[in-house]
């Protein structure tokens, strides 16, 4: 698998940090992603929030995806878990399809582990991107 560099707003950052922290106490069941998260954050070029690519997956992004072993399309935003609702679109980063998408950019191909096995998605567009749209503060 090929490592792409991925880019975190340094608010991001400090707010996935501070989840990451607390989870760790009390999740015990999804350690396994909570440590991947953590090590895609550990790679990750920090950047301002005005600095950040239009088309990088930030919180709160909403984008388009293609299941590359389904070909199935889905359409969700990046949220924090207390926003999660799957049924409405909104996909906690705590999730394995979250953790998967934080810092890459449309037309990567993200390859994941998640509960049935290995994933493969094409990050087709960043539909929404709070610091592209000048939303600094979501």
């Amino acid at each position: 698998m090929t490592v792409r560099t991925i880019y975190v707003t340094d608010f991001d950052m400090e707010r996935i940090r501070q989840l990451l922290e607390g989870t760790r106490a009390w999740n015990k069941k999804d350690r396994a992603y909570v440590e991947d998260l953590e090590a895609e954050l550990d790679r990750a070029v920090i950047v301002s929030p005005k600095d950040v690519p239009p088309d990088v997956v930030t919180m709160n992004s909403q984008l388009q995806v293609k299941d590359l072993n389904t070909g199935e399309k889905m359409t969700f935003r990046l949220v924090f878990p207390s926003d999660a609702d799957f049924e409405r679109g909104k996909v906690s980063i705590l999730a394995p399809l979250g953790t998967a998408m934080i810092g890459y950019r449309a037309g990567d191909t993200v390859t994941w582990q998640v509960p049935s096995g290995i994933r493969r998605f094409l990050i087709e567009e960043v539909l929404y991107q709070p610091e592209a749209a000048g939303d600094y503060n979501l």
